[in-house]
């Protein structure tokens, strides 16, 4: 199957469509004249509006000299925009606006209160219902209503400024109220910082008592919980107990020291004395007098031993009295060792024993410090408090004087001030005649312009064939001319090559696959049967009658004869049933004349997977009949899902009485798709010629031998529905 999409082959003719405004181009004017006149009127009969604006700004005012004491901020502000917007909310609180009302007067004038000076025109409205009563409104919140529609207050964008703008007839009046919200949001804000003063000293006063007799209470208990523990304290602020333990365990390692070299000593001692080796090296015992006597005359004696051996014998009585004295020497160097020795033993039990006893003292100087411990920790606790509410006591007398003082001197900075004074306007903001006349001429044009460009594009008259189309565009079939002969004469042929009767039933269908050639409207002459077709009228009876779920159009002679297919439907629509037309033409013959574009999703947006099936159908603009439409999907795209077409044809006949499906110049093998139970098989003939009886006998060759040959020529509409256009 081939389908050329109707979509692709009209473009916009943008030269048609902008010469549409030339054409209209009076009307386009006068419009705008109108509208231009209007608000120029408009604007020099409209009451002027005049706007005075007051500016503060939000910030600290507190002086460095008379910050109070102990507050580390400076003198840069630090307001955010969250604070701005909280200022914003307090101008325009009613509050205020009561305040400055009443100050001024407001509720006296007509332009805060219209029950005043009430209108002909707003009693009217309020009588009939169309405007709300002002009398039901309270004449304080009438007023109030009245100044929030006049006043706008908001935050300057990137500062800590807010702007108070009102608007009123009168220039002075609207200065005057503009100054009024300005000083009275200053006043409020000093009565606000008064009573927070005053609310202060009030608090202070009677906590600062209270806490004086709080702080004599605490440092009392402090002072006899110290009297009753007995905690003494020594030197660098220590307990007594503690700073003795110290001392002892000091004195203790010493003594612990003094008895492991005392023992160590006199160890060595004692492996010399048993092993018969020299005490020499022992220094304890070198540090003895006697000893060192003893080893002097040891080593002289030694020293005489030889030199006299040079010349004496061992056995000489000189030698032998001189070794015999060095033994004795000897013998007295090692008890004097031996006294050494116990002298060491003696000096470590006394070291051993004054360990213990620091010992001893040691273990109850610790219970007597973990005791001061305890105590110690309970009275810092007691300390602690005692100055932590004389601290308080402090900063509550510091803050009490510094607000009794500035309460006193009435000396109380707002966190505002009025930036710039309000100046008297000497100009309306509203209305400003040139502008809006200007925007009205321009606004009124623009519309203009762009209804007049719509109302040409949407009529269809600024479309033109695509570049590198098909076909030429077909804006409508023609209808034939009405017979002049009411009867149908039927022939019956004895040739069966050249005779077609009428066709019945058939089965199956096909998208048409070779796309046909448009041609130009023919005139006809008044119709009689040739080859025994049926007119229009006769077709829709016979579908009515034979309750046909399906009727398949073929049309050899091309798109002319499509309009057989849309005058069937037509008919057995407006008998009351439910029909549906599909057009499997190629160039939408059949869907063109009943919507009122080509552009609309069809057959192959719904092959393609592109549109559900109420995307794809439409209403017929002349009968309540249906129509799916060629579409605007790829026809290549469309042609891969053929497959459908028998499930698409089954949905659609269970949804409506009859689908007539126009195939134009297709064949048996195209329309085989197609076919189904209750199928009704039709051959649409303007011209009894060769072309057509050609392909009857190729149907009824091909399995279709109950082809019907029906013609539109002669064929009256009737009258289109209410809200309907003639086809005609």
């Amino acid at each position: 199957m081939s389908v050329q999409s109707a979509a692709a082959d009209v473009d916009v003719d943008l030269r048609q469509l902008f010469a549409s405004l030339a054409r209209n181009w009076l009307r386009i004017v006068l419009v705008t004249l109108v509208v231009t006149g209007l608000a120029f009127a408009f604007a020099w009969l409209a009451t002027p509006q005049y706007k005075a604006v007051a500016k503060l700004e939000i910030g600290p005012r507190e002086s460095v000299f008379t910050r109070p004491a102990g507050s580390t901020s400076d003198d840069k502000p630090a307001t955010d925009e969250e604070a701005v917007a909280t200022e914003v909310q307090i101008i325009s609180s009613p509050d205020i606006l009561k305040k400055v009302a009443s100050d001024l007067n407001l509720e006296k004038l007509p332009e805060f209160d219209e029950t005043l000076k009430m209108s002909a025109l707003s009693r009217a409205l309020v009588l009939v219902g169309l405007k709300s009563d002002p009398f039901d409104i309270p004449p304080e919140e009438r007023v109030l209503n009245a100044m929030h529609d006049k006043l706008n207050v908001y935050g300057v964008e990137k500062s800590r400024v807010i702007a108070v703008e009102f608007s009123s007839r009168d220039p002075k009046l609207a200065a005057q109220v503009a100054d009024a919200i300005a000083q009275a949001y200053l006043a409020s804000k000093g009565n606000a910082k008064k009573e927070s003063n005053t609310a202060a000293t009030g608090f202070l006063g009677p906590e600062i008592t209270d806490l004086q007799n709080r702080v004599k209470e605490a440092e009392a208990k402090v002072a006899a919980y110290r009297a009753q523990s007995d905690l003494l304290m020594g030197g660098n602020n220590s307990v007594l107990a503690t700073q003795q333990l110290s001392e002892l365990s000091t004195e203790l390692s010493r003594v612990r020291a003094n008895r492991a070299a005392a023992e160590a000593t006199a160890d060595s001692v004692r492996k010399a004395l048993q092993n018969g080796g020299t005490l020499d090296s022992v220094p304890e015992v070198l540090s003895s007098e006697l000893i060192q006597r003893l080893l002097e005359r040891q080593v002289e004696l030694r020293t005489n031993i030889a030199d006299l051996s040079t010349t004496l014998l061992d056995n000489h009585p000189r030698i032998r009295a001189l070794k015999s004295q060095l033994a004795d020497l000897e013998g007295q160097i090692r008890n004097e060792g031996q006294k050494i020795l116990k002298g060491l033993a003696t000096q470590a039990q006394t070291a051993k024993a004054r360990e213990d006893q620091l010992v001893e003292e040691v273990n109850q100087l610790k219970a007597a410090s973990a005791r001061a411990g305890e105590q110690q920790v309970q009275l810092d606790a007691l300390q602690r408090d005692a100055n932590a509410q004389r601290q308080q006591l402090e900063s509550y007398m510091a803050s009490y004087r510094e607000a009794a003082s500035r309460a006193d001197r009435n000396y109380l900075p707002v966190d505002a001030r009025l930036l710039s004074k309000v100046q008297v306007p000497t100009e309306p903001y509203f209305p400003k005649i040139g502008p809006i006349t200007g925007a009205a001429a321009a606004a009124s044009l623009l519309l203009m312009a762009i209804g007049t460009l719509l109302k040409e594009l949407f009529s269809g008259r600024a479309m033109r064939p695509a570049a590198g189309a098909r076909f030429e565009p077909i804006e409508q079939v023609a209808m034939p001319v009405p017979r002049t002969e009411p009867t149908v004469a039927e022939a019956e042929h004895e040739d069966s090559d050249d005779s077609v009767t009428e066709d019945r039933i058939g089965q199956g269908a096909a998208m048409v696959a070779a796309p046909a050639e448009p041609a130009e409207a023919v005139s006809l002459q008044p119709w009689q049967s040739r080859l025994g077709e049926i007119d229009v009228d006769k077709a829709a009876q016979k579908l009515i009658a034979s309750g046909a779920a399906r009727a398949i159009f073929v049309s050899p002679e091309g798109d002319e004869a499509a309009a057989t297919a849309v005058l069937v439907a037509r008919e057995v629509s407006d008998a009351g049933l439910r029909v549906l037309l599909l057009d499997l033409t190629a160039s939408g013959a059949a869907s063109r004349p009943m919507l009122e574009s080509g552009l609309f999703p069809g057959i192959t947006n719904l092959l393609a997977s592109e549109a559900q099936f109420s995307d794809v159908i439409h209403p017929d603009l002349y009968s309540d009949a249906h129509v799916i439409p060629v579409g605007t999907a790829d026809p290549v795209r469309a042609m891969r899902a053929a497959d459908r077409l028998p499930i698409i044809m089954q949905s659609l006949t269970t949804a409506y009485d009859l689908v007539v499906v126009e195939c134009g110049p297709a064949d048996a093998q195209g329309i085989s798709r197609l076919v189904g139970d209750g199928t009704e098989v039709f051959l649409s003939m303007l011209e009894a010629d060769d072309e057509v009886t050609q392909a009857a006998v190729k149907l009824i060759e091909n399995g279709y031998p109950d082809v019907t040959l029906v013609t539109p020529v002669g064929h009256e509409p009737g009258n289109p529905l209410p809200g309907r256009r003639s086809a005609a």
